[in-house]
């Protein structure tokens, strides 16, 4: 049986193949050469170290090969890692990459048909048709249900994208009413447009990692020459000129759903679709990302998770998850019939 990354705790013994995600070789204070390893399979990433490394090993295999590793687990402050004893090359033809790359927990063609029944809903003829252009086309409906939405952080996973954009229609739908002065139209797809570029920045075919393209243009920028690209098709599709200020709503929504200069944005929100998609967009990633620690978290008899460095904080865990499971006690509230069934999550 394969032990998954998920499955390991301190003090295991490890003789595993995993994919390297990312590999440093390091010398330590006395100029003694060590190698650093992240390794992943479809469970999780465990960071490594081998000691008394050799550059020829740094040499043998890549970021993105697989290898056979041995070594034992260890918590290290306050996080597991794997200590490396042997490690070596395995070739791409012995591997069942199903075990390597993480895959949503929903299921992909209930997602895409959600996102497809919420932009057909849209009443504004041209963003209609806009949205069609995209649907229609099977090379980008490929990429966008396989895409993930991030390499290390929220909806780090196959179909991560999808789920991504799927939650924030969602949540769209459900504010929109409480906010007249939101054009629900453009808002819908903003959310749709806003990562489309994701697709192009980033590979997933064996590690998940960024492409030239990537790394030297970047999704916003790379999403707005989609919309360029299916906005003359949806003029040869109309026959109608595509209208110019709902084009630069669009591409305003793409080009400040980062929110702020110091996160990569090229503009501030300046219309009210643009910040609700900014805060939409900001909220699901960071409650994804929340929520992911907590249930990774090695420690499950604490009711704190270890120190996270990019947040900057620990996590409150409780002093049981498995509490949110009880029946609650509140009044169950009203549903609207028009609604479709929730999704179902794949066990």
């Amino acid at each position: 049986m394969r032990q998954f990354v998920s499955h390991l705790s301190d003090g295991d013994s490890v003789q595993e193949t995993f994919l390297v995600s990312e590999k440093q070789l390091r010398a330590n204070r006395n100029g003694n050469l060590y190698l650093q390893l992240e390794l992943r399979d479809r469970s999780g990433v465990i960071s490594a170290r081998m000691w008394n490394a050799s550059d020829s090993l740094h040499r043998s295999f890549e970021q993105g090969d697989f290898v056979s590793v041995a070594g034992k687990v260890q918590i290290y402050q306050g996080a597991l890692q794997m200590i490396v004893n042997d490690v070596n090359p395995v070739a791409r033809e012995r591997v069942d990459l199903a075990d390597f790359l993480p895959h949503a927990p929903r299921n992909l063609d209930e997602l895409f048909s959600r996102v497809k029944h919420v932009l057909l809903s849209v009443s504004n003829l041209h963003l209609r048709s806009l949205a069609e252009c995209f649907l229609i086309d099977e090379e980008f409906v490929q990429k966008f249900m396989a895409a993930p939405a991030g390499i290390k952080h929220h909806h780090a996973y196959l179909g991560g994208l999808l789920e991504h954009v799927c939650t924030l229609l969602e949540a769209a739908n459900r504010i929109l009413d409480l906010y007249p002065a939101i054009d629900r139209d453009l808002l819908l797809l903003g959310v749709f447009l806003h990562d489309l570029g994701k697709i192009h920045e980033l590979g997933y075919e064996r590690a998940f990692e960024y492409t030239d393209e990537g790394q030297l243009v970047g999704h916003v920028v790379i999403a707005v020459e989609m919309l360029n690209e299916k906005v003359a098709q949806t003029v040869e599709l109309t026959g109608e000129p595509f209208p110019k200020e709902a084009l630069l709503r669009l591409k305003h929504m793409i080009l400040s759903h980062h929110g702020s200069y110091e996160y990569g944005s090229p503009k501030l929100p300046m219309t009210p679709e643009a910040v609700a998609l900014h805060h939409l967009d900001n909220l699901d990633a960071k409650v994804h990302n929340f929520d992911q620690q907590i249930r990774e978290d090695p420690n499950p008899d604490s009711a704190w998770t270890s120190y996270n460095p990019s947040l900057g904080r620990k996590l409150f865990k409780g002093a049981g998850r498995d509490n949110r499971d009880e029946p609650s006690t509140a009044e169950p509230q009203p549903t609207r019939s028009a609604e479709p069934p929730a999704l179902s999550r794949q066990s």
